[in-house]
C-alpha cells in the first residue's frame, strides 16, 4: 500500500500532507489545461508512430473499438450510465491499440500520467450525442491515416480530439466552479 501511494505522488495525483497522510491532489482549471496539453503531444506521437508500425491485427482492434463506440452510442434518448462505460471502455481500447501500434516503450508510463480516467469520464459524460458521435468520427479518421501510413495526418488528427474532450471538460469546469463539482451526480446529458 505504502508503495502504490508513493508512486502516486509520484506522479502528482496524491499529496502527503502533514497530519492527514496521503490525500487525493485537487485540480485546478490550469493543472486540467496542462494535463490535456501534454496528453495531446504524447498521444500525437503515439500516433504518427503508429502509422510507421501498426499492423493488421493493430488495424482490426481499432476497428472493433469504433464498432463498440457506435454501439454504445446507438439508441434515442438520454445516454444511460451503462452506455457511458461502453464508450469509455471503447475510446479506452482504442487508445491504448494506438499506443500499442506506436511501439514505443516509454509512452505508456509517460502517458499514464497523463491521463486521468474520471476526468475522461467526466468528459463523455459532458457530451451530447453530436460530440459523442464526433469523437468516433476523429477514432476513424484517425484509423484510416494510420492504415495509410500518414502519421502527420494521425498525429493532427489525435490532438484535435484530445482538445475536443478538453474544452468540453473546461467548459463543465466553468460552469460548475470546480473540479470536485464535475464529479456531482446531476443528470447525464443527452
Amino acid at each position: 500500500m505504502r508503495e502504490a501511494l508513493l508512486r502516486l505522488e509520484g506522479t502528482g495525483l496524491v499529496v502527503n500532507a502533514r497530519h492527514k497522510g496521503a490525500i487525493v491532489r485537487t485540480l485546478s482549471r490550469e493543472d486540467i489545461a496542462d494535463m490535456y496539453e501534454l496528453r495531446a503531444v504524447l498521444e500525437s506521437l503515439a500516433a504518427k508512430r503508429a502509422a510507421l508500425r501498426a499492423d493488421a491485427a493493430d488495424l482490426a482492434r481499432m476497428d472493433e473499438a469504433i464498432e463498440d463506440f457506435d454501439r454504445a452510442i446507438a439508441g434515442k434518448g438520454p445516454v444511460s450510465i451503462d452506455q457511458l462505460r461502453a464508450m469509455n471502455a471503447a475510446n479506452r481500447q482504442f487508445h491504448e491499440t494506438m499506443l500499442t501500434a506506436a511501439r514505443h516503450p516509454l509512452l505508456g508510463p509517460m502517458l499514464s500520467v497523463t491521463v486521468d480516467a474520471p476526468l475522461v469520464f467526466q468528459a463523455f459524460r459532458r457530451f451530447n450525442r453530436a460530440e459523442s458521435e464526433r469523437s468516433n468520427l476523429f477514432h476513424r479518421l484517425m484509423r484510416q491515416a494510420v492504415a495509410e501510413h500518414d502519421g502527420a495526418r494521425a498525429a493532427r488528427l489525435m490532438a484535435e480530439h484530445i482538445d475536443q474532450g478538453r474544452d468540453v471538460l473546461l467548459a463543465g469546469f466553468d460552469s460548475a466552479g470546480s473540479v470536485d463539482s464535475l464529479f456531482g451526480t446531476g443528470p447525464v446529458p443527452a
